[in-house]
């Protein structure tokens, strides 16, 4: 057999290799990337572990059991590994620690290990005291963005993006109840809501829109929307409204404070979610996009209702929770150059999605102080990837993390298939859109 003969078989393999690499990275990974990488973590675990300084000296029993039993030179110790878990985008493993060692030490060697083991990325993750998790992602997950089916959705949590290390990015409400969602045009910011409402859709949700765009980004929502403000007058007239509904969901929470003192502390609450379901109002989630047109004056006298309209916000945002009331508030920019009260709202919102910004500001503005570290990562998305963004949250982590594509029709379809389940909140009445109002015609 000639060298002609053999090297073209392997030419067409190498070729079939790299157009699977590029084209369907998921299947690359499974069939050879998984392997290879495999087989480096495996054959060359304690000498990266050394090299990476996450040895320790051996204990004393070690050192003399060795050297009576074969004599040799006693190595330093790495952690102890557990078996390989392969998945459709990497591998995990997880670590014990050894004494004296901190999870903080495996995540600061964390790209040496990602250059070693020939991976995408390594992430660390604790799992309980001494015990470590090493998330090896093969390939450029966002590259193109696929959900992984067990997300982790539930009532008030929406899976709406997808991280870095693959795993979902799951937008809750209980536990972060304000959100800032910062991106300049074409950035997938829209993308992020369309995400987020038609997950809401399908609960027991009261969904309540201000766009001063005309309604152009949340109008087709409508079906499923209880209310609508589309310019800075209507919204003028909803803020009121829902700082009463607080109000008046605050009074049922005394009410029942108020009750025999006989009662079982467990049946004591301060927020809606202590009451009976039979009681409990039903939450309201207020979506504000480009929150800066709130802000914003033509004249002297519209600076008395911008400064109403901006302190019922801040209400809304610093006692809403406990009535049941969340904010996504989004825009392109939103700083103290806005007015009065721009950053005492900004300060209460704790949640901090930041896409791509047209400069630097605007990302301190997200995330500059929640997760300074983050906004050099969001200073440098790039065009090309729309949806990219940078999350960060009040422990000063942060992370990358995309939207998959949802297209406009299919969201409002979803939000048009759920129409039923619009709840009776008699105070937003007026405020609803009118394809929900509007009579439908008559049947034969």
């Amino acid at each position: 057999m000639t060298l002609m003969e053999v090297g073209g078989p392997a030419a067409g393999l190498g070729a079939g290799a790299a157009y699977l690499r590029a084209r369907h990275p998921a299947a690359y990974w499974s069939a050879v990337g998984m392997p290879a990488s495999a087989a480096r973590l495996v054959g060359s675990y304690g000498s990266v572990m050394d090299s990476c300084g996450l040895t320790v000296p051996p204990s004393r029993l070690r050192v003399l059991a060795v050297r009576a039993a074969t004599r040799r030179e006693v190595r330093p110790v790495p952690p102890r590994r557990g078996m390989l878990r392969p998945t459709s985008t990497g591998l995990r493993i997880r670590l014990r620690l050894a004494p004296g060692q901190e999870p903080a030490d495996v995540a600061a060697s964390a790209e040496r290990l990602r250059h070693a083991w020939g991976v995408h990325g390594v992430y660390v993750e604790p799992v309980k005291p001494g015990v470590v998790e090493l998330r090896l992602v093969g390939f450029d997950v966002l590259q193109r963005v696929r959900m992984p089916r067990k997300a982790g959705g539930g009532f008030l949590r929406v899976p709406v993006a997808l991280r870095e290390d693959a795993t979902a990015f799951v937008r809750d409400y209980r536990a972060i109840p304000h959100e800032l969602v910062l991106g300049a045009t074409l950035s997938g910011k829209s993308m992020y809501l369309r995400h987020l409402i038609t997950g809401l859709a399908e609960q027991r949700v009261a969904l309540a829109g201000i766009d001063c765009k005309r309604g152009v980004e949340l109008a087709p929502f409508a079906p499923r929307l209880s209310a609508l403000a589309t310019d800075s007058g209507q919204a003028a007239e909803l803020l009121p409204v829902l700082v009463r509904e607080m109000e008046d969901r605050y009074d049922l929470i005394r009410a029942r404070q108020g009750i025999a003192p006989s009662t079982p502390d467990e049946e004591i609450t301060s927020e809606v979610w202590g009451l009976p379901e039979s009681e409990r109002p039903v939450p309201i989630v207020l979506f504000v996009d480009e929150v800066a047109e709130l802000f914003l004056v033509a004249s002297r006298k519209d600076e008395e209702r911008r400064d109403e309209m901006v302190t019922r916000l801040i209400r809304l945002a610093q006692l809403g929770r406990a009535a049941g009331i969340y904010l996504e508030v989004c825009g392109q920019r939103f700083g103290a150059e806005l007015g009065k009260g721009a950053t005492m709202l900004r300060a209460q919102l704790s949640g901090r999605v930041c896409h791509r910004v047209n400069d630097e500001p605007s990302a301190k503005m997200a995330l500059g102080d929640n997760a300074p570290e983050a906004v050099g990562a969001a200073c440098t998305i790039a065009p090309e990837r729309p949806g990219l963004a940078v999350v960060g949250d009040t422990s000063g982590g942060w992370s990358r993390i995309r939207t998959p594509y949802l297209s406009l029709a299919d969201a409002a379809v979803a939000c048009e298939r759920t129409a039923h389940l619009v709840p009776d909140l008699p105070a937003l009445k007026p405020f609803q859109p009118a394809s929900l109002t509007k009579p439908r015609p008559a049947t034969a």
